[in-house]
């Protein structure tokens, strides 16, 4: 039987481990709730860290993955499948520490629905995800689960003494929770994994508003970095971990054979480790290929450091780009595609699976590779670099296609089938029938 979302959903809770800067699930969430906004609903944040204005959102130091209780904990739940008592014991005792936390922030903010952000999808803090299952059981809110990469996409997380835990949240097998993926793969598995139906949503970008034109400030973001105006920007605008695949975009860089052409990466390695970005460095030195690595100057808001650096946003980053590369070898869908097709940024795309199956077939015009470059991806890249009419036809499409499959209209045309779902209007309307004639 499907939960019924109350008749009025006026207040709603965002609840995530971390809402700010450019990761993934911090720019979708604030996608999200844009589109919640503009259908009249007033939107609430409560996470571990945040860079939204105050006065809407609680910050809980525990709910954030990098808290040192639960890096505690992660560092006992993964990699062995023995459980010490203790570690039972610490999950719990935490998970009804937030529980209570929540439910403050959840009376403070008057929530109506609450919107977990992947929060019940990988453990990255497995008292948030419990704590949040005894929520949605105890009181019975509404809850939708926006899931974006589940525990057992990642590698690491399959070797683990919590298990348990694991089933009972991530995600949990709730039937009152609406559960929403980003990619027909990923509602495929869930499906066979936990039993119940979900709803896909992708990814998005708000292409009925294109973007401004470059000002005087993000004009200088070439030459901080030390590029000048006549060098190629290749841009590789992920963070430095292996299913990034970056590897071929120096092996790019080299085969153009171009002293102009340069490879920009936006963003660190994150909580990944640096293994990957030592091996990255190494390899560009082996091919003797220039690469800036930007993410000093990059963050999630101008500014100026105290060495006198100046920071930019990736978005000020992405429209002075001559080409995209985004050879991942996976991804849970792929915002940076969309972000160059927003700029309208020509585009090197490995063919990882999410993209053959729910991106490709919309009819984009992107330079495709399978697993390797070939003499062919590379001439294709010079045609775009060279033809500026080829180019300009190239991003116009690609745009276009954008807006009809990713746009924020999407995005508010499926929440509102959730919010509104007919079998709630046909409850509603029962009460409203006047009683049959003769009675």
């Amino acid at each position: 039987m499907n939960f019924q979302f109350p008749e009025e959903v006026r207040r709603v809770g965002f609840v995530a481990t971390r809402i700010a800067g450019t990761d993934g699930v911090s720019l979708e969430t604030k996608k999200w709730a844009a589109v919640f906004e503009s259908m009249g609903l007033d939107c609430f944040y409560i996470a571990g860290e945040l860079d939204l204005p105050t006065e809407r959102c609680t910050t809980i130091p525990e709910a954030h993955f990098q808290h040192p209780e639960i890096q505690a904990i992660q560092q006992k739940a993964f990699g062995t499948r023995e459980r010490a008592p203790e570690l039972t014991i610490a999950i719990r005792t935490l998970a009804d520490h937030l529980l209570q936390k929540l439910q403050a922030a959840i009376s403070a903010f008057d929530i109506d629905m609450v919107v977990a952000e992947n929060s019940l999808t990988i453990p990255m803090n497995i008292p948030l995800g419990v704590a949040l299952v005894r929520l949605i059981q105890e009181t019975g809110l509404p809850c939708i689960a926006h899931h974006h990469d589940f525990f057992w996409e990642r590698p690491r997380f399959l070797i683990n003494c919590v298990d348990d835990f694991l089933r009972a949240a991530f995600p949990p097998p709730l039937p009152q929770i609406e559960h929403v993926v980003i990619n027909s793969l990923a509602a495929q598995e869930f499906c066979r994994r936990i039993g119940l139906c979900c709803r896909i949503i992708p990814n998005v970008m708000d292409f009925a508003h294109p973007p401004a034109p470059l000002d005087d400030y993000a004009k200088t973001f070439r030459r901080e970095v030390g590029l000048s105006d006549d060098d190629i920007l290749v841009l590789q605008p992920t963070r430095v971990v292996a299913r990034k695949g970056i590897e071929h975009s120096i092996e790019l860089v080299r085969w153009l054979d171009d002293p102009r052409a340069k490879l920009v990466i936006t963003h660190a390695a994150g909580d990944e480790g640096d293994s990957y970005a030592r091996r990255v460095r190494r390899y560009a030195e082996l091919l003797k290929v220039p690469v800036i690595f930007a993410n000093r100057w990059i963050s999630d808001r101008r500014g100026t450091l105290p060495d006198g650096t100046r920071q930019f946003t990736i978005w000020d980053v992405f429209p002075q780009a001559d080409l995209v590369t985004y050879p991942s070898t996976y991804e849970g869908f792929g915002n940076a595609f969309l972000e160059a097709v927003y700029f309208k940024r020509p585009i090197l795309c490995n063919r990882y699976t999410i993209f053959q199956t729910d991106i490709q077939p919309c009819g984009f015009e992107t330079i495709l590779f399978d697993g390797y470059l070939t003499d062919e991806t590379v001439q294709h890249v010079r045609r775009v670099l060279h033809d500026p009419q080829y180019r300009h036809r190239m991003v116009e499409h690609n745009y276009c296609v954008g807006r009809r499959f990713f746009s924020y209209e999407i995005v508010a045309h499926e929440l509102k089938s959730i919010l509104l779902r007919p079998s709630h209007v046909c409850h509603c309307r029962l009460h409203e029938c006047p009683e049959p004639p003769g009675q």
